[in-house]
């Protein structure tokens, strides 16, 4: 898929990986439509990027349906008014809310703490996803084989090796991983693909709250580099899923050959 003259949607775009991506995807020559909550924050982003007609920010809270049917309407009034066809998908809005599943009282881990992890990882990137893509299937062929664009979502090495405490976490990226092949078959008589990032440890809003035990821990975990991944570093494999058709249907670990303990 061609990046420059289309635009593409990045959730949690305000910030860390999703940041990043709209940074790299704007270089290339794309438009970039930056939903996030913080309006604050979406602004300073979109300033960063170079502002209109390369970065727009749209308020949004994954979590609402109604919010991200509103964002939807105003990203399709914005990508007529640059003219430049949707071509990409990527919901990377994400949080986390470590709870063992059961603590040394016997208490379970509260329904709302992992309410709010599935509601944001898995329901918001299916909600994102879904409300986006008949836009996405409305935009022209392109190429040989007449592709139309491609949704790309945000999985974790924690779908694979959760830790406890990541109970939560890991059901929401598992699930992530999990529906990347019926998505993509689904997809595929649209001419459109899916494929998932699984990241380990990346520099990001959310690493930034660990504590230095916590992330010494997972550096110890590391084979080579041993260090957390920098978010252009996410970014560029972003490009490259992007601009090869070739890879659809599949979860690609980002992670340098890390494999995560069972606790710290």
């Amino acid at each position: 898929m061609k990046i420059d003259g289309r635009s593409f949607v990045i959730s949690g775009g305000a910030s860390g990986l999703g940041l990043a991506t709209a940074r790299t995807l704007i270089s290339s020559g794309a438009s970039v439509a930056i939903l996030d909550l913080n309006e604050e924050t979406g602004a300073k982003a979109v300033t960063s990027l170079g502002g209109a007609p390369a970065a727009k920010f749209f308020p949004c809270d994954v979590s609402s349906t109604d919010s991200v049917s509103s964002a939807v309407s105003a990203v399709t009034s914005w990508i007529k008014e640059i003219g430049k066809p949707l071509a990409g998908i990527i919901p990377a809005a994400g949080v986390g809310a470590p709870g063992l599943i059961l603590d040394k009282r016997l208490n379970p881990v509260s329904l709302d703490s992992i309410d709010f992890v599935l509601n944001i990882n898995l329901r918001g990137t299916l909600d994102v996803t879904r409300q986006f893509l008949p836009l996405l299937a409305k935009s022209e062929p392109y190429g040989p084989d007449k592709e139309r664009g491609v949704v790309v979502m945000v999985a974790s090495s924690a779908a694979f090796e959760g830790q406890m405490g990541q109970v939560a976490y890991a059901a929401s990226k598992g699930a992530v991983a999990s529906m990347t092949l019926p998505m993509a078959r689904d997809l595929a008589r649209f001419g459109i693909r899916v494929v998932t990032i699984a990241p380990s440890m990346f520099d990001s809003a959310m690493t930034a709250m660990m504590s230095d035990k916590v992330r010494e821990g997972l550096q110890k975990a590391m084979e080579f580099p041993a260090r957390a991944g920098q978010p252009e570093e996410f970014a560029s494999l972003v490009k490259q899923t992007i601009e090869n058709v070739m890879l659809n249907g599949v979860v690609i670990r980002l992670d340098g050959a890390t494999r995560m303990p069972s606790k710290l």
